[in-house]
């Protein structure tokens, strides 16, 4: 025995008979020991002498306390605990097995189901700690003890000790809170305040290293770790274990994320995220990873851009169709359009091994097209061809290419698919080209929704049986109503027409479920018909992510008021299209509406970053400003938004909720006046106004605009009447309000809106 275990055995001889050391650690050693009372054997933890000089016994047994209230099966309970002779010591059960470290030294790599498992029920009792605002900070295989198989997650207490003491006087022992191959970035950088996503991010790597064999990030020394974790993304574990399903991959990749506001907002929803979900693809051995890069224009006119990115989208669809094949998503990939960044960096970003990239040429009625397929690590051209063909043979040159590519990473159709990789929408390419026009127009939304219109109107005028045209020209329609471009009544017809055709062309087309359940929600007010056609959209292909994002926002978040549904299916979306601006914004809004409004704030920044001209993302940080604790950063920001924007009505409806939320009523009022005045000589959507007119205090006001919305079927009523945090007052007990919603056939929906918002106001 060392020598501090006779003073220690005759420091404890009272209580406990030491036995034999069990093992070291880097702030403690563990004994067996007797426990003379109960007659049981127990494990004593005693703390390295200058770690307990540094706490001092006082802190320590202070820090004890708190964690000896955790009661959880997944956490290591505690005995007792204690000061004898200088020795800062605690007590706990004697776990009959091993440390998850002793398994994965013996096995390398667990089981799939196992390594789930374990960390769903490491998961668990971290939910269990943060819930009652303890934070482990030392995450790691050592820590956490198998007991007949199932994970007990032990030392909770010295973590937060050494935290409460301060980490530069900890320092000075030589000693740090956490592991490296396991910290979080903002642990590691030393930062204080650190929260659940931080005991997050070192259970993904735990997960990580169940699955790989090792940790994601390795290195000689600690530092060399640590800049590693600073400056890469964690590389993803499929690319160590291709048969990892790809839910397991892409859950892994959000918890890791460098910026804690990236990753899951708790560790339940990563526990949640690790189950595979029906339809999602399995990514088998050899499985194969792809960004197709939106090809170059070389045409003379800079307006057929449209085309080339056309031409690159489509390749991107049908190589999506390859089933061991990871394609990175369009929005992601055609981030770095015109940047000439380094194929590394684009690797790196979109956890890609290949990227495709070409060029487009049109000429009159002829077309060259040139493609080449490029290996990220080392720059090498692992195919290159040039196609020079009529026009007339646009599709076949896609489906060549794919089929090229796919031959290529020796990747083949499921077993009963098609033969064609590209299936053209039509076969006149005159009405191709101008669906493509509307496409494109369609993403820029604002006032190039209307030429979308026209444009998609055209394509149909020379082929009505285009049935993507018909849902996208509904898609176009909506958007414009949803955005108070136009009044309802103008788009309705022609909406609930295209809807129509687009499904009864398609039955089974992805895009046309989703604007049935757009013009259902928005268009009709029908919201069970909606929420079941955006269900079924999900269900048809789980994977496409537009209309993963649709039911998140309109389904789980307008409606039924389901935000951590909603929260882990958009970070479901980001984990496969990291660079997509609009699914970060549609984050914060539901982030923001369901409380967590610094994090909302967080992640429409970050798509302001990703794009920084875009309408949405920025009136999004206003709302998250506005509604949350920061209303006079809302009105700081507003003035140069108005400016830029047109002085669009939803950002003076948002000021005008900021303004009365910062105790300036007079601002207010000024807002609601003028949307109000503009509202008697053009279209101002009712919703709008109510909501300014809420702000303004000015509540019977609000409710005419209300009735006037539910008249013209204001589709913004539908986003804002069950859950927007701006109305919550009225849902709390305005009998008028609830007329308003009995008559919709809301009443159950805004009942129990309307108990949430109660009980949020009785607990503030």
């Amino acid at each position: 025995m060392p020598d501090i275990a006779p003073r220690l055995t005759a420091a404890l001889a009272d209580r406990y008979r030491i036995e034999r050391e069990l093992g070291q650690g880097g702030m403690a050693t563990v004994y067996l020991a007797r426990d003379l009372k109960h007659d049981r054997e127990v494990a004593i933890k005693v703390l390295r002498s200058e770690l307990a000089a540094t706490l001092g016994s006082e802190r320590f047994l202070s820090e004890i306390r708190t964690t000896a209230k955790l009661n959880h099966p997944h956490i290591l309970a505690l005995h007792d605990s204690g000061v004898a002779e200088g020795f800062l010591f605690y007590v706990m059960p004697l776990v009959e097995g091993e440390t998850l470290r002793t398994r994965m030294t013996r096995e390398k790599a667990l089981p799939v189901e196992d390594a789930v498992r374990l960390t769903r029920e490491v998961a668990d009792a971290l939910a269990y700690a943060h819930d009652h605002g303890v934070i482990h900070r030392d995450i790691k295989p050592e820590n956490i003890l198998l007991q007949s198989g199932h994970a007990i997650v032990a030392d909770f207490g010295i973590a937060r000790a050494v935290h409460a003491a301060g980490s530069e006087r900890i320092t000075m022992t030589g000693m740090s809170v956490g592991t490296p191959a396991y910290m979080s970035p903002e642990q590691s950088a030393g930062e204080r305040d650190v929260d659940g996503r931080s005991d997050l991010y070192a259970l993904a790597s735990v997960l990580y290293e169940m699955l790989a064999g090792e940790p994601p990030f390795t290195g000689a020394t600690m530092d060399a770790i640590l800049v590693q974790r600073f400056t890469r993304t964690a590389p993803r574990v499929a690319t160590k274990r291709p048969n990892v399903p790809r839910a397991i991959d892409a859950a892994l990749a959000t918890a890791m994320a460098r910026a804690p506001e990236d990753r899951f907002s708790t560790v339940a929803d990563f526990a949640a995220a690790l189950e595979s979900k029906p339809g999602a693809q399995r990514a088998e051995p050899g499985d194969r990873s792809i960004a197709v890069l939106p090809f170059a224009n070389m045409s003379g006119d800079p307006e057929n851009e449209y085309f080339s990115d056309g031409i690159s989208e489509e390749i991107i669809n049908a190589l999506s169709q390859l089933p061991r094949l990871r394609v990175a998503a369009r929005t992601s990939a055609f981030s770095f359009k015109g940047k000439n960044a380094d194929l590394r960096v684009i690797g790196d970003q979109l956890s890609v091994s290949t990227v495709l990239e070409g060029s487009v040429r049109r000429a009159g009625g002829r077309i060259r097209i040139t493609a080449q397929l490029i290996n990220v690590a080392d720059g090498y051209h692992l195919w290159s061809e040039r196609y020079d063909r009529e026009l007339t043979d646009v599709f076949a040159i896609q489906d060549e290419i794919a089929s090229a590519i796919a031959d290529k990473l020796k990747l083949t159709l499921a077993a009963g698919a098609e033969g064609r990789l590209v299936r053209p929408p039509t076969a006149n390419v005159e009405a191709y080209d101008l669906y493509l026009k509307g496409h494109a127009l369609i993403k820029q939304r604002g006032p190039a929704l209307l030429r979308a219109v026209e444009a998609l109107e055209q394509a149909l005028a020379i082929d009505p049986g285009l049935a993507l045209a018909h849902a996208e020209l509904a898609e176009a329609l909506l958007l414009m109503s949803l955005y108070g471009m136009v009044r309802p009544a103008e788009i309705a017809e022609r909406a609930r027409e295209g809807t129509s055709r687009a499904l009864e062309l398609a039955p089974l087309l992805v895009l046309g479920q989703v604007v049935l359940g757009l013009h259902s929600i928005m268009g009709e007010f029908d919201l069970d018909r909606g929420s079941a056609a955006l269900a079924r959209a999900v269900e048809l292909d789980p994977l496409d992510l537009e209309a993963r994002t649709i039911q998140a926002v309109f389904d789980f978040c307008y409606i039924k008021g389901s935000h951590e549904a909603a929260q882990a299916q958009l970070r479901g979306v980001i984990a496969s299209d990291p660079l997509s601006a609009n699914a970060r914004a549609q984050l914060a809004i539901v982030l923001s509406w369901g409380g967590k409004s610094e994090e909302g704030m967080a992640q429409a920044r970050r798509a302001i970053e990703l794009d920084a001209n875009a309408f949405y993302p920025q009136w999004t940080l206003l709302h998250c400003l506005a509604l949350g604790p920061r209303p006079l950063e809302a009105i700081e920001v507003g003035p140069s938004l108005l400016s830029r924007f047109g002085r669009h009505p939803w950002l003076m409806m948002g000021l005008a909720h900021a303004n009365g939320a910062a105790g300036r009523p007079d601002t207010a009022e000024a807002l609601y006046a003028e949307l109000a005045a503009r509202a008697r000589s053009e279209y101002v959507q009712p919703a709008a106004l109510a909501a300014a007119a809420l702000g303004a205090r000015q509540e019977n006001r609000a409710l005419e605009h209300l009735r006037e919305a539910v008249q013209v079927k204001d589709p913004l009523l539908t986003a804002m009447a069950l859950q927007w945090p701006g109305f919550a007052r009225l849902r709390a007990g305005v009998p008028e309000y609830e007329r308003i919603l009995h008559n919709l056939g809301w009443e159950a929906a805004g009942r129990s809106a309307a108990l949430t918002d109660r009980q949020a106001a009785s607990r503030g």
